[in-house]
């Protein structure tokens, strides 16, 4: 097991949820406020659920639903964009922390990756 609260990309995942729920405080649009909420608060708890785990492998199948819940994030940020509800000013720094955060999750993928004789062979199916 890892310990989430030390992960630097769970404390910064964390930040960011915060920043979209105050973002998105006022946003009429129920449909995108509910889908943004949920996305930004899928990165960080899968990250931390699947710290949880018993192995690498199970970690790694939850930083890569994290790693989707940022790309749906980063969507929902450019359409909420381009749809007027977000300034550049508010919208593109987040766009930018998500990438971030998604190449973060990515290298922490990479980090886990092994598992021995049999993870050189079957690797690419986990």
């Amino acid at each position: 097991m890892h310990n989430f609260e030390e992960l630097e990309v769970w404390k910064r995942s964390s930040r960011l949820a915060v920043s979209v729920l105050e973002l998105i405080e006022s946003v009429r649009l129920y449909s995108l406020r509910d889908q943004m909420a949920r996305s930004s608060i899928s990165i960080p708890s899968n990250i931390a659920e699947g710290s949880e785990r018993e192995s690498d492998r199970e970690f790694r199948r939850f930083l890569a639903i994290a790693k989707g819940s940022a790309g749906e994030l980063r969507t929902q940020l450019y359409i909420g964009l381009r749809a007027g509800v977000f300034t550049e000013e508010q919208a593109c720094p987040l766009i930018a922390e998500v990438k971030e955060i998604s190449a973060m999750i990515q290298g922490l993928r990479k980090s886990l990756k092994g598992g021995g004789f049999l993870g050189i062979f079957f690797g690419w199916l986990f």
